[in-house]
């Protein structure tokens, strides 16, 4: 199955745990990170060229840090751009129908955080309710979500492992 990790980072140099996860990934043969605050450090994104790159993927990831419980904001730019009715959505489209869909993200607070009765009140998989629509409205099939949580306190041998 090939796998088109899509990483909205934009400061994947300072973030331990998503270069590490970038750089596994890199070895396999059948996975492709694109890293999108590299690939449009401007912030103009070229929807043609993005919509073809999804095309040739069976898996599709969303690799990102949870920011103020959602995606930092060049995910959702390209979420609005490329995901366009007609193409993703909508009675003609149906570009992306039965391509599997992950979220892979990382959380600076703790688990114990993300849950009912926790500081952020809220469970992982409740805060990414709208990348579940997402997939719903574009007839991907929703994984469950990959989330490495309380970043800030792993050591050096927990970020490798």
């Amino acid at each position: 199955m090939k796998t088109l990790v899509i990483l909205a980072h934009p400061n994947l140099e300072q973030s331990n745990i998503n270069r590490t996860l970038a750089s596994r990934l890199e070895t396999k043969t059948d996975v492709t990170i694109h890293k999108l605050y590299e690939v449009y450090p401007d912030g103009n994104i070229d929807v043609e060229y993005e919509q073809a790159l999804l095309l040739k993927y069976d898996r599709i990831v969303f690799q990102f840090p949870f920011y103020w419980y959602s995606s930092p904001s060049l995910l959702k730019e390209w979420q609005d751009k490329v995901l366009t009715y007609g193409w993703a959505y909508g009675s003609e489209g149906n570009a992306l129908h039965g391509k599997e869909f992950l979220i892979a993200t990382s959380t600076g607070g703790p688990e114990t955080a993300y849950q009912a009765g926790g500081f952020n009140h809220f469970s992982m998989s409740e805060l990414v309710k709208p990348f579940h629509a997402t997939a719903n409205l574009t007839g991907m099939r929703f994984l469950p979500i990959f989330t490495v949580q309380g970043v800030f306190r792993l050591t050096e041998d927990e970020i490798s492992e």
